[in-house]
């Protein structure tokens, strides 16, 4: 056989994985609308990761698994495969421009998400890190919740559980947003330690949590 066939049989086979593994969110409505914006996201945020200072210290790698847990188990359930074989079939069914509706929700939660990332600057880090000549901000986004990338975040997965609407995809939904909150906490009593506890106990009277408008209080 020739090596131009080899090549189209590799390639046909590996269509076939893709189709496999990726067929309930890029052909099923409505998780194709939903897999566009999430791919999307994922691809702009992962090319954004080069934008970051360098690190002083960070929380160890065993530790990070107490919300890495969370999140990657939520990510699990939001498989389709893991779906279809926990016959996690619809439990309602919405119209066309409630899904719409959802899917605009998302999308703003991810534009404060990135409105988030870009006033952070190069103080950003995807793990619990101290940046060099790391601060507090606490102006933006930064103003209106302490933790925004993960608000915007919550919201967009939580209006993506609602949307696709099967036990496995809200459950998975949820998960991921108590993996970020267990983030969150760990995030505050390090950079407690690090950027000094008077001063982010301050920022933490001042400014809430994950919820905007709430009572602010400590993580």
């Amino acid at each position: 056989m020739s090596r131009v066939g080899d090549g189209q049989m590799m390639f046909n086979s590996f269509n076939d994985i893709f189709a496999t593994v990726f067929s309930g969110w890029i052909v099923t409505w409505p998780t194709s609308l939903f897999a566009i914006i999430w791919l999307a996201f994922a691809a702009s945020w992962i090319l954004a990761s080069v934008w970051s200072g360098r690190t002083k210290t960070a929380v160890r790698t065993l530790d990070a698994w107490l919300y890495r847990g969370p999140i990657l188990l939520g990510a699990i359930f939001l498989a389709p495969p893991i779906e279809s074989l926990l016959g996690a079939a619809p439990l309602y069914h919405f119209s066309n421009a409630t899904i719409y509706g959802l899917a605009l929700v998302v999308i703003l939660g991810l534009c404060f998400t990135w409105w988030a990332r870009i006033h952070l600057g190069r103080f950003w880090s995807n793990a619990i890190t101290h940046k060099e000549d790391h601060r507090i901000i606490d102006t933006g986004p930064y103003g209106v919740v302490r933790h925004p990338i993960y608000t915007g975040q919550i919201v967009g997965m939580i209006a993506t559980g609602i949307a696709i609407g099967n036990w496995a995809a809200i459950l998975g939904t949820l998960l991921i947003p108590f993996g970020e909150w267990q983030k969150a906490r760990m995030e505050e009593r390090f950079l407690s330690v690090e950027l000094g506890t008077d001063a982010y106990a301050a920022y933490c009277r001042r400014v809430p949590m994950i919820i905007p408008f709430l009572r602010p209080m400590a993580g």
